[in-house]
């Protein structure tokens, strides 16, 4: 099973609608499934047209250097995006089928199977262009931050880092988690727009912002609304 050719319009659009809910091929997480997505499509798409696949294909070339390290199975892309793109093949495979007449020339036929395929794919287009966008893909993410030691004020880190605007970016409840030796990480939630905030980003930004009270942060979990 080999993924579908990208240089197409048609499995770039569906690959954008396929993005528009997730931030991965694969789960929650970058994945050879992504790197094996990322080779096939081999150039950045055009933001305007295709504004999930952008994000996510963006997203992935942040991780260029160590695509090789990141866990999974290349193959399995192909399988993920299988039921994706079968209905679209079927549905071309029925009007090729429907386009035939037995009884009439080459030549009719041909020009008679592009009339008709011109008018279906104009009234899909004036369908799909009726339902305008979706919602906006977002997530729910739980960050942790941990202090430098005991010592730390969590109350100046905490307010210092919801102090962090970014478009798409709402911060939530939070927690202090006991680590040990009297030491507590802070655990905080927060809600992301997908197109707009990258976490990488954020992450970055609280190292820069919190240097005096952050060693470090990961993603604890994350999941789609």
């Amino acid at each position: 099973m080999s993924l579908p050719n990208f240089s197409t319009d048609a499995n770039k659009a569906q690959l954008d609608q396929f993005l528009a809910t997730r931030s991965y091929v694969d789960g929650h997480s970058p994945s050879q499934a992504d790197v094996a997505v990322y080779e096939a499509v081999s150039s950045a798409p055009d933001a305007e047209k295709y504004p999930n696949l952008a994000r996510w294909y963006e997203h992935i070339t942040s991780y260029e250097a160590e695509h090789k390290d990141l866990a999974g199975d290349k193959a399995k892309a192909a399988s993920i995006l299988a039921s994706e793109f079968k209905e679209e093949t079927a549905a071309a495979e029925e009007e090729d089928d429907d386009d035939v007449d037995l009884f009439g020339s080459d030549d009719e036929v041909d020009e008679e199977a592009e009339r008709i395929k011109a008018e279906r794919v104009a009234a899909y287009n004036a369908k799909k262009a009726a339902k305008g966008p979706g919602p906006a893909a977002k997530s729910v993410v739980t960050l942790e931050a941990k202090p430098w030691d005991d010592e730390t004020d969590m109350k100046a880190f905490e307010e210092n880092l919801r102090k962090i605007e970014m478009d798409g970016l709402v911060w939530g409840a939070s927690k202090l988690v006991p680590v040990g030796y009297g030491v507590s990480k802070l655990q905080i939630t927060l809600v992301v727009e997908d197109a707009k905030v990258s976490l990488d980003e954020l992450q970055e930004q609280i190292a820069e912002d919190c240097e005096e009270w952050c060693q470090s942060t990961d993603i604890a979990a994350m999941q789609k609304l």
